[in-house]
């Protein structure tokens, strides 16, 4: 019976780097690392070290590495032709501390009464919640220029520390209202930018009331594309873009390529989704020649929402992919500062590009790019943006 009883008994030991497995005696199954960041990609088979006399009889899986903590695998192998069943745990950490983007010289008006830790945006990869901490004195009651250091801490104690300058400023009386910025011609832009590669096109909402998309085509442009709906507040319902009926009829008549965005505030997968419900229903089966974008540039009010970055990628993946689940090419818009520090497009969807300049220096992939928000053409009384598409 003693026998048998050893026959059948798996003696764990730990040696080397990980947790080893007897069977037997012989050694035959080795776990290489059984600590692994969170929403770092790998597969099962990753954490095992290579055996040629073991057969997996587990399946290859992707590790669920979406919530930090310990977890339970069991894997299933053939050995000498004999089935055993192998549980393990690994430890899903996250190591990476809270970042600031954006500026860190701000300014208020003296008598400032808001949290000053909100006027620095900054957030981090897993928590939505950071704590802020400020060392240092000011008084918002003084006019003067404080420095001081920002401690930002996650809820697995990472911390980063980042100095702030704050500016106290007197309310300023002047009402500058200058409108001499030059203004970029629809026709400048052809002439400069147009050729074989690409098209020449605008953006627009009900901000350039109503348009005539004749004289819009007969200036050169190709394309068209247009706000179907707008988020006003967090939470709140979308709205349809009021000219957004009469441009998709007017633009697709005057023979222009039609594309549409939504101005999205969404703080949840499920949010995300609603909204590129919402879209796809409000499009009834209108047929698109471009893509239904994402559009979220609620930067500002970052702090306010309690969302992570990598639920924030999470929100526009789960939009776009909806999008494209119902038969649409989805695409996200922002600005280069934001694809380079906000946005991981792990989905790979297209991208258009919002940098003001003559020449972008992004070095990301990206479909379309708006060059600007002063352009001016024939059909549209006032401004309005003027974009290249790439084929």
């Amino acid at each position: 019976m003693k026998k048998f009883l050893l026959f059948l008994m798996i003696i764990f030991s730990v040696s080397g780097c990980g947790k080893k497995i007897y069977v037997e005696n012989p050694e035959v199954i080795n776990i290489k690392n059984d600590t692994i960041e969170v929403f770092e990609d790998i597969y099962l088979y990753d954490l095992l070290e290579k055996n040629s006399d073991v057969e997996y009889v587990t399946d290859n899986y992707i590790i669920d590495t979406e919530e930090i903590g310990e977890k339970t695998h069991e894997i299933t192998y053939k050995y000498n032709n004999k089935e055993y069943t192998y549980k393990f745990n690994i430890n899903i950490i996250d190591t990476e501390p809270p970042r600031v983007f954006g500026g860190t010289n701000k300014t208020v008006t003296k008598g400032y009464e808001g949290d000053i830790c909100s006027i620095v945006a900054y957030g981090d990869n897993y928590d939505g919640f950071v704590t802020c901490r400020i060392e240092g004195t000011f008084d918002t009651n003084k006019v003067g220029t404080y420095n001081l250091k920002y401690i930002l801490s996650d809820s697995s104690n990472n911390t980063k520390e980042v100095n702030v300058t704050l500016n106290v400023r007197e309310k300023s009386n002047t009402n500058n209202t200058s409108t001499s910025t030059k203004k970029t011609q629809f026709v400048d832009v052809i002439a400069k930018y147009k050729n074989e590669n690409n098209e020449i096109g605008i953006d627009v909402s009900k901000w350039q009331g109503n348009i005539d998309f004749n004289k819009v085509k007969n200036a050169g442009a190709s394309f068209v594309m247009m706000r179907i709906g707008v988020q006003k507040k967090a939470l709140g319902e979308l709205e349809i873009d009021q000219f957004y009926l009469q441009n998709i009829k007017n633009a697709k008549e005057a023979g222009l390529k039609v594309g549409v965005y939504l101005y999205s505030i969404a703080t949840s997968k499920d949010e995300a989704i609603k909204h590129a419900n919402w879209v796809i229903n409000t499009l009834d089966g209108e047929k698109l020649d471009l893509p239904v974008v994402f559009d979220w540039e609620s930067w500002s009010k970052w702090n306010s929402f309690k969302i992570s970055f990598h639920e924030i990628n999470s929100i526009a993946n789960n939009y776009l992919s909806t999008v494209k689940n119902a038969g649409y090419e989805g695409m996200l818009y922002s600005s280069k500062f934001y694809l380079e520090n906000i946005w991981e497009n792990k989905m790979n969807f297209p991208v258009w590009l919002a940098h003001y300049t003559e020449r972008t220096s992004y070095q990301g992939k990206y479909i379309m790019w708006q060059l600007c928000n002063n352009g001016r053409i024939d059909g549209i009384n006032g401004d309005v943006d003027i974009d290249i598409l790439y084929n």
